[in-house]
């Protein structure tokens, strides 16, 4: 059951291109401390560069490039703690990583999934765009072609990692992976579906609308907060 509170607060970074691992230390920096409560929930938007990374039972044979062809591309790639198979990050994707405390909303993994795949519904149908889901498949689909994927981890109620966007990716990346293990769909994005471009920031904003209104976050209680305070050292 959804635990009523007026006290749930909401802090919202924009960090813009960070590289993969950096944005998963600081995930795992407030993850943490989210469990333990010494910070409010956070959702965390940014862009990667380049990237491949495999879930916790992904089948590594659903990544197609070779090393070279890696090094070439720029590519990294990780095994990561996520559910899922493999998955594309990349620029002009918007990535969101809601770092929340379930049992101050629902404690109810799948409902989380589902108003996670809701936000993303809405934000496509504000653009005209009627999207939905697959029984089969976790993320947001129009037909048969996947336009935003997911993979979570929840321990203690808390959650982590969580969506990737396509709004203005290039496409030509999902061709070194077999995306999410499954070979009889495609893969699209914002522009291509409504065939002209879109400003990310502009998507962006109404991500952040759209995730506050499914959460049910009092607007009061969120806080746009400056990425200075989450930068890390790579190592």
């Amino acid at each position: 059951m959804m635990k009523q509170s007026t006290y749930r607060k909401l802090d919202i970074f924009d960090l813009g291109v960070v590289d993969y691992k950096v944005a998963w230390d600081i995930q795992k920096d407030l993850f943490e401390k989210r469990i333990n409560d010494e910070i409010n929930d956070c959702f965390i938007l940014l862009e990667h560069p380049h990237t491949y990374t495999l879930g916790k039972v992904a089948d590594k044979n659903n990544l197609l490039f070779n090393q070279k062809q890696l090094e070439e591309q720029k590519i990294s790639v990780y095994d990561i703690d996520r559910g899922g198979d493999i998955t594309y990050h990349g620029p002009g994707q918007i990535v969101g990583y809601p770092i929340i405390k379930l049992t101050d909303w629902y404690q109810d993994t799948h409902k989380y999934l589902r108003s996670l795949e809701q936000t993303i519904i809405n934000v496509c149908s504000e653009y005209g765009l009627s999207c939905g889901r697959n029984e089969k498949h976790t993320g947001v689909w129009l037909e048969n072609r996947k336009i935003c994927a997911m993979g979570i981890k929840i321990r203690k109620w808390v959650t982590m990692h969580g969506f990737a966007f396509n709004v203005q990716s290039n496409l030509q990346m999902f061709n070194g992976i077999i995306p999410c293990g499954i070979t009889d769909k495609e893969v699209t994005s914002l522009e291509k579906e409504l065939n002209r471009k879109i400003d990310i920031q502009e998507v962006q904003e109404k991500v952040k609308k759209q995730f506050i209104e499914e959460f049910g976050y009092d607007a009061t209680n969120v806080e746009l907060k400056d990425k200075q305070l989450l930068q890390t050292e790579k190592n």
